[in-house]
């Protein structure tokens, strides 16, 4: 185990809140390959994912006092990673906002059987595809359970803008994900 000390969370927490470095280090080693994890369905490459994690963790250990011990600790710290990434990419991309009044409201689905074909990494390498807007709503949306007012709130777009953008991504999902199913069917056969 990478901990010198066996700590609990709560005491590194406790540590963090008095600036003792080796508590902040620790409890980093002990979150941040899950958060590179979060922060990488928001980045164009894992470098961008990099600085992405030490914004992260910046604010986290800034923000500690505001974490109250409801829920999660690792479900607070994913929160604010997935905040600051979208406050990254935004500071460092410029973005389109695309909204297709007519298919604002539409929900399309992926379907279940060719999706379960594919494995963990095919269906995270076509999202990490998906044109940036799509893909951040995609991944608030279905990953990480935001509703599309917190969505409009965060990003900056209507809670319309939001639907549309779901549905963009879940229809090119769709085609891709059938077109992969197509060639692994293509080279079995």
């Amino acid at each position: 185990m990478f901990l010198e000390h066996k700590y609990t969370i709560e005491e590194l927490i406790e540590g963090c809140r008095k600036g003792q470095r080796k508590m902040q280090e620790l409890l980093y080693k002990l979150l941040a390959s899950k958060m590179l994890g979060v922060c990488m369905r928001y980045a164009t490459d894992r470098m961008e994912a990099e600085d992405m994690l030490q914004n992260g963790f910046v604010k986290v250990f800034k923000k500690l006092d505001d974490f109250r011990g409801e829920g999660s600790f690792e479900g607070w710290v994913r929160r604010i990673m997935v905040h600051s990434s979208i406050e990254y990419y935004r500071k460092n991309h410029k973005m389109m906002q695309v909204v297709d009044i007519e298919t604002a409201g539409e929900e399309q689905s992926v379907d279940p059987v060719a999706a379960s074909n594919l494995g963990v990494q095919d269906l995270l390498a076509i999202i990490a595809q998906l044109p940036p807007g799509y893909k951040m709503v995609f991944n608030m949306y279905a990953i990480e359970g935001y509703s599309h007012k917190e969505i409009g709130e965060i990003m900056g777009i209507s809670e319309g803008a939001s639907k549309s953008q779901l549905s963009r991504a879940r229809g090119i999902l769709k085609e891709q994900i059938y077109k992969m199913e197509g060639k692994k069917y293509e080279s079995v056969g």
